[in-house]
């Protein structure tokens, strides 16, 4: 595999290996001096055109704890603010001979150009409304870990999926993988066309709340709104946030998730999100074990690996 773009870059058997893959790096990063020498002479370049907390940092840990080197790119400091096109500064960039650029924008399909324009693997950390696959992975992993498998597992996806390249990503993957994911948001966070996805819709949480295995709820992105598609945070948050009383009608040992960040008290009652079955700091912690799984499969994987590997 050359580059991670999307999720159908993978199939199940892909998001397999990455999770098995990230078992071992999670083993690393529990280790004393959590390094390992995979990716040694290796250099990661990150390119975020959004802001990004979660991702980014992420991203430059696991490339650190597999002992690549990482360049940093911020847009505020960078021509890009005297006009330059994202080609040009793609060429740039590749011209100091990167091995992989990590790429968020806020255009759908730029991670995708991206890939033509250099000889590096690209990872696609968030294009638009289109896709985060890494964070999918992550969403994958930190069930697998929780409940044992993501197959079979009810799943419903709550919130503004209209604008969330999160919920694309992770309907794929969760359905990949087995589950039966329902999608719960009012009428005006949904997407237009959902004939293709292979998902139930509702317009209630009440209606499927007692009868799923994971809640995963989705910020109510207002930056990525061009029109009014609520009344108010208020009411949005008494049809369809997660709060202490919903929260208690639960199944036992469902799980509450969410990528991050989140606005407490809009989607999720700051109360769910103290619970034990709440894995917002699990999903980021296990973000890097994944994002080193992925890079390891772009950069590292070698047939015979290096004895210094072995060792590590």
């Amino acid at each position: 595999m050359k580059h991670l773009l999307s999720i159908n870059d993978l199939g199940a058997e892909g998001i397999d290996e990455v999770c098995r893959l990230a078992d071992h790096f999670t083993e690393v990063s529990q280790r004393p001096i959590p390094k390992v020498p995979a990716l040694r002479g290796k250099t990661v370049a990150m390119l975020f055109y959004e802001d990004s907390t979660r991702t980014r940092l992420s991203f430059e840990v696991a490339a650190r704890r597999l002992s690549a080197d990482v360049m940093g790119f911020g847009v505020s400091s960078s021509s890009v603010n005297k006009g330059e096109s994202v080609r040009d500064t793609v060429n740039t960039i590749s011209a100091m001979g990167p091995d992989a650029l990590v790429v968020r924008h806020r255009s759908a399909g730029v991670p995708h150009q991206v890939a033509g324009w250099t000889n590096a693997s690209v990872i696609n950390a968030g294009d638009g409304w289109h896709e985060h696959p890494t964070q999918a992975l992550l969403d994958c992993y930190t069930i697998r870990d929780r409940l044992g498998s993501v197959a079979g597992r009810r799943i419903v996806i709550v919130g503004d999926i209209k604008h969330s390249r999160v919920a694309r990503s992770c309907v794929m993957a969760f359905t990949a993988q087995g589950a039966k994911v329902t999608l719960v948001a009012p009428p005006t966070l949904l997407p237009p066309a959902l004939d293709s996805w292979p998902v139930d819709i509702s317009f209630s949480l009440d209606a499927v709340l007692s009868d799923c295995d994971v809640v995963y709820g989705l910020r109510v992105q207002m930056e990525r709104q061009s029109e009014a598609l609520l009344p108010s945070l208020r009411e949005y948050t008494a049809r369809w946030g997660l709060t202490a009383a919903r929260a208690a009608r639960m199944n036992p040992g469902a799980l509450v998730m969410h990528p991050g960040p989140v606005n407490r008290g809009v989607e999720i009652a700051p109360e769910v999100l103290d619970r034990p079955n709440a894995t917002l700091n699990e999903q980021v912690r296990h973000g890097v074990a994944v994002r080193m799984a992925i890079l390891y499969l772009l950069l590292g994987a070698d047939p015979q690996p290096r004895p210094e590997r072995d060792q590590a």
